[in-house]
Formats: C-alpha cells, sequence, structure tokens
C-alpha cells in the first residue's frame, strides 16, 4: 500500500517545520534561502510552495532584505493536515476497491467501510498531529 505525499507535501512539510524551529527560538523571518538549504528543498521548487502555504493563511510573507517567511499563528495551532491540505491536490471521490469506479451509498462493496475507516483515521492521526509536536519529537 502506497501512502505518500507528493513533493510538494514533502516540501511543504518540511519549510514548515523549518519555520516552526525559528519560531520556537523567536518569531523571526526566514529568507527561502535558508530554509531551502536546511531543508534540503530544491530553490526553484520553494516559492511555489510557500505561495500555496500562505494562500492557505498558514505563514506570512514580508519582502525586502530583513524578509521572508514566518508561521501566521503558532506551532501549536498548525497541523500536519492543515500543511498538506494546502498544497495537495483535492482527492477525487473514493474509488471502490472491487469495482474500479466512485463508490456510491448504495451498492457498496465488501471492503468499502474498512477502507473508509482506515481513511478516517489517517486523517484524524494527521489532524491531531501539530508543527510543535513534531518539532519537539525531532528536538
Amino acid at each position: 500500500m502506497r501512502l505518500e505525499l507528493t513533493r510538494a507535501g514533502d516540501y511543504a512539510v518540511r519549510a514548515m517545520l523549518a519555520l516552526a524551529e525559528v519560531d520556537a527560538e523567536s518569531p523571526a523571518w526566514l529568507s527561502t534561502g535558508r530554509i531551502s538549504t536546511s531543508m534540503g528543498i530544491p530553490p526553484a521548487f520553494l516559492p511555489r510552495v510557500m505561495r500555496d502555504l500562505m494562500r492557505a493563511g498558514l505563514i506570512q510573507a514580508r519582502t525586502g532584505r530583513s524578509g521572508g517567511y514566518r508561521l501566521a499563528r503558532s506551532a501549536a495551532a498548525i497541523s500536519l493536515m492543515d500543511v498538506i491540505a494546502a498544497v495537495e491536490p483535492d482527492e477525487d471521490p473514493p474509488r471502490c476497491v472491487l469495482r474500479g469506479i466512485a463508490c456510491v451509498s448504495d451498492g457498496r462493496c465488501a471492503v468499502h467501510e474498512p477502507f473508509i475507516a482506515a481513511r478516517a483515521a489517517m486523517t484524524d492521526r494527521l489532524a491531531a498531529t501539530t508543527l510543535d509536536t513534531l518539532r519537539r519529537s525531532s528536538a
């Protein structure tokens, strides 16, 4: 079973962790260069990810020599699900495992309920995990 993020999701999580780490020390502005270098994110890809995070209201941006990015709210108030949802494409309707078509309320297949429950559990876990929790666990 493959449960993985796109490159955008991966880079968004890494960038937000970099901002959470700086935010824990002081609410300083972090440049894309510093984020890119510290988290191994290609510099050409980072601006798009940051734009998506900004549109979602997760980060703030400031231009100029002392500009950069910082969290829009505390790391304890931003979940991993918030970050992923900001950059990952909207999910297509769930597909029936046995039939290969969109799931419908009538005619559910035998594996419908376990798959829906697993998806809900994963979403709940991501929503319950904050950047602050991740930052503290990696320290």
